[in-house]
């Protein structure tokens, strides 16, 4: 096995793990009724990872070169964010302030027009509001998904 494909049988190997966890706490968790939609999106989630681990494992990924220290530092900051997001501010803030100030976040981190332009900054709240529109219409809702909790909803 070359360095080449084992590149891309590791990180194939851990996303399965993560399906798989996934999909376990899923189907583990009470109320039922309330993990329906987790379960659904589990289920293609494990189906998806399956699918991306058995091309790596036959060597029929061949697409990257890896991750230069460029790209790395680039993403650096928004995996920070997402970080916090997961184990921190979901569950303390509430999942839609969270989700407001972590699309706002990395918006703003990723957005390449200047900071000094209160336009812009106005358009980034617009476009925040409206996305998290979306996303409470979709999850609270249409699909009627129990979401975290926290101080601020």
């Amino acid at each position: 096995m070359n360095a080449s494909r084992l590149q891309h049988i590791i990180p194939a190997g851990a996303i399965f793990a993560l399906a798989m966890t996934v999909t376990w706490l899923s189907f583990t968790q009470e109320p039922a009724e309330a993990f329906v939609f987790p379960r659904i999106i589990s289920i293609a989630f494990i189906i998806l990872a399956s699918w991306n681990l058995a091309r790596a494992g036959l060597g029929m990924a061949r697409v990257g070169g890896g991750l230069s220290s460029a790209e790395a530092r680039h993403i650096f900051p928004g995996l920070i964010v997402m970080l916090i997001y997961v184990f921190f501010a979901a569950k303390a803030l509430g999942f839609y302030f969270a989700s407001a100030i972590a699309f706002f976040a990395v918006y703003s981190i990723y957005d390449p027009v200047p900071f000094s332009s209160v336009k812009d900054w106005v358009k980034r709240i617009v476009i925040t509001a409206a996305f998290m529109a979306v996303i409470y219409g979709l999850f609270a809702l249409v699909l009627q998904v129990q979401t975290p909790r926290g101080l601020l909803i």
